[in-house]
């Protein structure tokens, strides 16, 4: 059957999802392709929190991020007639003086106040103590991935626009102002592929260098935690005495396999964290899509005029994915300038200048 429509996108993680439902949100038509085989999101962590917690440092217009993505999935929750968010509080645990010093200079700074408590926590577990205290940041909690990814492709399955297939780019025709691939005709192509996106011809030049990450499933049942804690490793509350323990990072390892090293640094980090024993359930691994300046890449490919890339969420694609999703399409329908923070300009513009040196 031959499809004329407004979008094509590729890709249903956390990017592709979202910028699926500014579509609908805004009447175009549009369909989603994805096998499903290799997505970062469905082994996500989930955690979002408007602090980069290691440094307690800001994050990149993170308030409007909350007050975009949270109303976002809350409205799918109702939608989808399922629960997938989570909103608890986070309790940083200081391992130092140095870090308290840290974490009242942070309380001083405009832009981290409001996300930051200035009252320490001595303790609020029997099991999780700290010589040091806990800092509180508010507006903090976590998303059930997994399962909002699985609720939204099954949502666009009933709708019939969810392909479940690879796409295969020698089967892209570029046809002026539209795109041909297959049955599908298409004003406008979006690719959110994530760690894919290295086999993506038209875009794969650009600097994706994903980073894996692995997390264990663990259960606990003296521990009888209600909030997320983060250490060298955090852990969050599944219910029924479960909880998700991650995450680490590595540079090198490209694959989606769990490794003993990973296992092992986990263990160790949660050893020092809580004082009860517990039994691991599940060891999860996935490869994150980040970026070498720690920055999303959005925007047109340089040749196509309606060809766009979606991607690098890196670990915060809970709180990006509806905020670039939103970026991009406003872009994309009222002609809007990207943000340069994000803009893959900024990298064409490298590459431009980087040939006319070599001339």
């Amino acid at each position: 059957m031959f499809m004329d429509i407004d979008y094509m996108i590729i890709g249903s993680g956390l990017a592709g999802l979202s910028f699926a439902y500014y579509c609908e949100k805004h009447n175009k038509s549009f369909i989603v392709m994805d096998h499903s085989l290799r997505s970062s999101s469905l082994v996500a962590g989930g955690m979002y929190n408007p602090v980069v917690l290691k440094r307690f440092t800001s994050i990149w217009k993170s308030r409007e991020q909350i007050d975009l993505a949270i109303p976002i999935y809350k409205e799918l929750e109702i939608k989808f007639g399922a629960r997938f968010l989570y909103e608890t509080q986070l309790y940083r645990k200081f391992a130092s003086v140095e870090e308290q010093n840290n974490w009242f200079y942070a309380c001083d700074q405009p832009d981290l106040a409001p996300f930051l408590s200035i009252d320490l926590v001595k303790s609020f577990s029997d099991t999780i103590k700290s010589e040091y205290g806990f800092g509180e940041v508010f507006n903090t909690g976590f998303l059930d991935v997994k399962k909002f990814v699985l609720c939204y492709q099954f949502y666009l399955a009933e709708k019939k626009i969810l392909i479940r297939d690879s796409f295969a780019y020698d089967r892209l025709v570029v046809d002026g102002e539209r795109f041909h691939y297959k049955d599908i005709k298409a004003k406008h192509l979006i690719f959110a592929e994530g760690f894919s996106m290295f086999q993506n011809p038209y875009f794969n030049n650009l600097p994706l260098d994903g980073t894996k990450g692995e997390l264990l499933i663990v259960r606990i049942p003296d521990l009888e935690l209600k909030y997320i804690v983060k250490s060298s490793v955090f852990i969050i509350p599944l219910g029924n005495d479960l909880y998700k323990v991650g995450a680490t990072y590595d540079w090198k390892d490209k694959t989606d396999l769990p490794t003993v090293e990973a296992k092992r640094e986990l263990i160790n980090g949660l050893q020092k964290l809580i004082g009860s024993d517990f039994e691991i359930i599940e060891h999860l691994a996935g490869v994150r899509p980040t970026v070498k300046d720690r920055k999303p890449l959005v925007g047109r490919h340089f040749e196509h005029e309606n060809m766009y890339l979606l991607n690098g969420l890196g670990t915060r694609g809970v709180l990006l994915g509806p905020f670039l999703a939103k970026s991009l399409f406003h872009s994309i329908e009222q002609k809007t300038d990207l943000d340069p923070n994000i803009d893959i300009k900024r990298y064409y513009k490298k590459m431009q200048l980087g040939k006319l040196r070599k001339k």
